[in-house]
């Protein structure tokens, strides 16, 4: 008789659980914003991140994040790549520093198609996983987020998965699925940025 009634309140909470669409930016950072929501949440992870570059990387990538959905179970959707409407987007701010105005476009991009999704397909509301970097701006992220929910209509959970160790705990995760992990944002106006820090660092070393 108990067995029944907790799966009946398995089944009731499930049904009563709002539909989150979650925009990932890759599979090791969505392994603790998965972790962290799918008790509460009836979550489905969406892809769309064009700002990836070259296409091999991108593809690498999203393999990474299929891993990633089938281990815990949660369903995939996988957008198109669309790297020349990207490029558009950004288009006069390519030589802005990381963390300015062309990662706030960049940003707005991936999250305005992620809301269009979402209404599109009856969900609730959207989130983001790119609030688990350390380094990307959580406030930018989540003030993007919520000016594309009122011009949408579609509500957007506000977060900074980065709290309580969560860049870490992602970083453990990905380990323990031997995930692979990237050492560049996406963009190759970022990628070059951290090739030449990089080689810096190697002459100081050398």
């Amino acid at each position: 008789m108990s067995l029944a009634l907790t799966r009946g309140d398995e089944i009731s909470k499930i049904v009563s659980m709002e539909k989150l669409l979650l925009h990932s930016c890759c599979g090791p950072c969505s392994t603790v914003c998965i972790e962290r929501l799918k008790e509460n949440f009836d979550l489905t992870i969406f892809y769309f991140n064009p700002n990836i570059e070259p296409k091999e990387e991108y593809e690498k990538r999203k393999d990474e994040q299929k891993k990633v959905c089938k281990f815990f179970g949660i369903p995939f959707v996988d957008c198109d790549y669309d790297n020349e409407g990207w490029h558009k987007s950004v288009k006069g701010f390519e030589n802005q520093p990381e963390g300015g105005a062309r990662c706030e476009k960049c940003f707005a991009f991936r999250l305005e198609r992620t809301a269009e999704y979402a209404k599109e397909n009856d969900f609730d509301l959207f989130s983001t996983t790119l609030t688990v970097s350390p380094y990307k701006k959580t406030e930018m992220i989540n003030t993007v987020g919520k000016e594309i929910s009122r011009l949408t209509g579609v509500k957007f959970l506000e977060e900074s998965f980065k709290k309580k160790d969560g860049y870490l705990r992602s970083v453990a995760l990905a380990k323990e699925l031997d995930l692979y992990r990237q050492h560049y944002c996406g963009c190759m106006f970022a990628k070059i940025i951290q090739d030449k820090q990089f080689a810096e660092k190697q002459r100081k070393i050398d």
